[in-house]
């Protein structure tokens, strides 16, 4: 069968109230922009409740179901046949036509079921479900009906125009980007971040990114590889600048100056500090990091708090409570996963104590931060001002 429309269904924006308008205004942006990406031409409408992504040309099916997979907002995609309302004799071909070219075995059960928003249509849903059975059955003998377990389940929407469609593939879920604010995720080469950002893309943050590079302690190719991550975020958060970071000097200076056991968390709370600098420039309203209790030193109860407290701005962490297989779990399902295991060190892992503090006293550190007042003001600025900046698509 060659499909040359989708019916685009949507769960979470449905519950809207007079301002749903926006949420499918966003979603129809977005499911508009991951179609450029298909070789063919598209147009995407939108019809009380419906959202239709019609091919005006050939198109690759497989490229266009894995772009609209990759929308946040979208529950369901639904390939379909759309038909004018020529009555009901013109249906039950259509119907038998559309029966026999997507299903060339005819040993199923089916089910029809008839959803009639056009009030004035003829015959109401229970009537078009009965009568539409009754022909499958006449002419396809090996169907038989099933209503409690089909094998197909027929829609068919009475509308404007009829749509006709069995197959339904789930889509991501989530909300549209752009219908929630900006946040900057503190991205860096491993596993959880990256997963962080795509969590709270879905809910319809539209994401930044900034990572901290510290040549030449880590190399062109750790750089690399947070890009090469960054673009697969963006394949569902859509465009993003990715702000790099030369963290060098700092770290250095971190190091000369303050213990040891407190390096991790004087640099964590550093790179915080800078983080939210170049969000509040960016107008994004959150931070997001990827961090996870108890999983590493600096990500004990204690260590966060410590962490936190340099920021005035929520810091969102979607994957606090999850353990470490459950993240790798959808790092695998977005494509992540390879990537950010490949052995290029990030510069966190160059700087690490043997015996870092896992119960940090923040009046402690704060002392101990003190011995820093001569130059890290001037080198917070200077890093800020020299970040590199990355479009990532």
């Amino acid at each position: 069968m060659k499909y040359q429309s989708f019916l685009i269904k949507y769960a979470e924006i449905g519950v809207k109230g007079k301002n749903r308008y926006m949420f499918e205004d966003a979603l129809v942006k977005q499911i508009r922009f991951a179609l450029k990406s298909v070789d063919g031409e598209f147009e995407v409408t939108k019809e009380s409740g419906r959202i239709y992504a019609n091919a005006l040309s050939d198109f690759d099916y497989d490229d266009a179901v894995e772009a609209l997979k990759r929308v946040f907002g979208i529950s369901a995609i639904c390939p379909m046949v759309q038909v004018d309302d020529l009555g009901f004799e013109e249906l039950k071909k259509q119907v038998l036509q559309y029966l026999d070219q997507v299903y060339p075995d005819k040993h199923l059960t089916f089910k029809v079921n008839a959803r009639r928003a056009n009030k004035h249509y003829p015959k109401n849903s229970e009537e078009i479900n009965r009568d539409l059975g009754e022909v499958i059955l006449e002419t396809f003998p090996d169907m038989q009906v099933d209503v409690h377990h089909p094998q197909v389940m027929l829609h068919v929407e009475i509308r404007t125009r009829i749509n006709l469609y069995s197959q339904v593939i789930p889509g991501p879920g989530g909300m549209p980007i752009g219908t929630n604010g900006r946040a900057m995720l503190l991205l860096s080469g491993g596993i959880d971040s990256p997963v962080a950002g795509y969590m709270i893309a879905k809910r319809g943050v539209v994401i930044e990114a900034v990572y901290f590079h510290a040549p030449p302690y880590t190399s062109d190719r750790a750089k690399e590889k947070v890009v090469d991550l960054a673009r697969l975020v963006a394949r569902y958060a859509g465009p993003m600048k990715l702000h790099i970071v030369n963290f060098t000097d700092i770290q250095l200076y971190i190091y000369d100056q303050c213990p040891h056991e407190e390096l991790t968390i004087i640099m964590r709370r550093y790179m915080m500090r800078i983080a939210e600098m170049i969000a509040e420039k960016e107008k994004c309203l959150a931070l997001i990091t990827g961090e996870s209790i108890g999983q590493v030193a600096s990500q004990t109860v204690q260590s966060l708090a410590a962490t936190n407290e340099v920021c005035t701005m929520p810091v969102f962490r979607p994957v606090i409570g999850f353990d470490k297989q459950e993240i790798v779990d959808i790092s695998e399902k977005i494509g992540t996963f390879e990537t950010s295991i490949q052995p290029f060190e990030d510069c966190c892992t160059i700087f690490v104590a043997k015996h870092p503090v896992t119960k940090p006293n923040i009046n402690v550190i704060r002392r101990s931060e003190e011995k820093l007042a001569e130059k890290i003001d001037e080198m917070v600025k200077t890093a800020v001002e020299t970040a590199e900046v990355i479009r990532c698509e």
